[in-house]
C-alpha cells in the first residue's frame, strides 16, 4: 500500500470519528463561506495561470455541499465573487466568471438534494452571465433538501442599500407615501427584502479559508450574532476533516447573542 492510500485511509477513519463525536451536538442552521485562497494555491502549486486555482476551487464546490447535507446543515451561503472583485480587469474577471458558470451549473445538474439560488447584484455582471447563473439554478427550483445561496457580485453593503430601495419601492408602488414608510421604516423592512428568498435572515457560522481573519463586508446585516471560523488552509485543499473541526468549534461555543 502506498503512503498516499495509508493517509487517505487514516482521513476516512479520522472523519468517522469527528462525524460521529457531533451527532447530538448543536450545530449551525445556517453556515456561510469565503471561498478564499483560489490564486495562492495556484501559485503554491506552481502555476503560472491562476485559472488553475479557479477550476480546482469549483471542483470543490460539490464535494463540499454533499460534506454539509452529511452534516445535516439546513442553509449554506457560498461567497464565490464580491461586487468588489467586479473591478478586476477583464482577462482577471472573465476567466473567473466562467470558472463560476461551470462550478454552478455541475452543482445544478447532479440531482443532489439541494435547491439554489443565486444572490447577489446581478444586473452589475458582465454579458449574460446572470442569465446563465439563474437558467441554472432555476433546475433545482423545487427540489427541496438544503437550501444553497450561491453569493456572485455580491457585497453586503450593496445588499442592505438594495433593500432598502426595494422596501421603498413595494410601498411607492402600492399608492404609500414614502413619508409614512420613513416613519415606521424598522428591522423588518430590511429583514424581508434581503437577495436571499430562503425565508432566514440571520447566519449562525461564517468560515473564511485562507487565514485571511476578516469578513469584508460577507452577510453583514445577517451575521451580527454570527459565531466565526478561520481557516489557514487555501479553497482548493479545503478537505471534510477541515469542516468538520469547523462544526467542532461552533458545537463548543457558548452563543451569548449579544447578552
Amino acid at each position: 500500500m502506498t503512503l498516499k492510500a495509508v493517509r487517505s485511509a487514516l482521513e476516512k477513519v479520522y472523519v468517522r470519528r469527528l462525524a460521529g463525536k457531533l451527532k447530538g451536538a448543536p450545530r449551525p442552521a445556517h453556515v456561510g463561506i469565503m471561498l478564499d485562497g483560489n490564486r495562492r494555491w495556484a501559485r503554491g502549486q506552481g502555476h503560472s495561470d491562476p485559472r488553475e486555482g479557479y477550476r480546482m476551487g469549483g471542483a470543490k464546490v460539490g464535494a463540499f455541499l454533499r460534506w454539509c447535507v452529511e452534516a445535516d446543515l439546513e442553509h449554506v451561503t457560498l461567497w464565490m465573487l464580491s461586487d468588489d472583485n467586479l473591478n478586476r480587469p477583464a482577462e482577471q474577471l472573465g476567466p473567473l466568471l466562467e470558472v463560476i458558470e461551470e462550478t454552478v451549473q455541475n452543482i445544478c445538474a447532479v440531482p443532489g438534494p439541494w435547491e439554489i439560488e443565486i444572490i447577489g447584484a446581478l444586473d452589475l455582471l458582465p454579458g449574460d452571465s446572470a442569465q446563465k447563473l439563474k437558467a441554472a439554478a432555476a433546475q433545482t427550483a423545487g427540489r427541496g433538501g438544503m437550501r444553497v445561496d450561491v453569493a456572485v457580485g455580491y457585497g453586503g453593503r450593496r445588499e442592505i442599500v438594495d433593500a432598502v430601495k426595494a422596501a421603498f419601492e413595494k410601498h411607492t408602488a402600492a399608492g404609500g407615501d414614502p413619508m409614512e414608510l420613513v416613519e415606521k421604516f424598522d428591522i423588518e423592512h430590511i429583514s424581508e427584502h434581503l437577495y436571499s428568498s430562503a425565508g432566514r435572515d440571520t447566519t449562525d457560522f461564517i468560515i473564511r479559508t485562507s487565514g485571511e481573519q476578516r469578513l469584508s463586508g460577507f452577510l453583514l446585516w445577517q451575521s451580527t450574532y454570527a459565531e466565526v471560523h478561520f481557516v489557514e488552509v487555501l479553497w482548493p485543499a479545503f478537505r471534510q476533516i477541515d469542516l468538520l473541526r469547523a462544526l467542532r468549534s461552533y458545537a463548543a461555543r457558548e452563543r451569548r447573542y449579544g447578552r
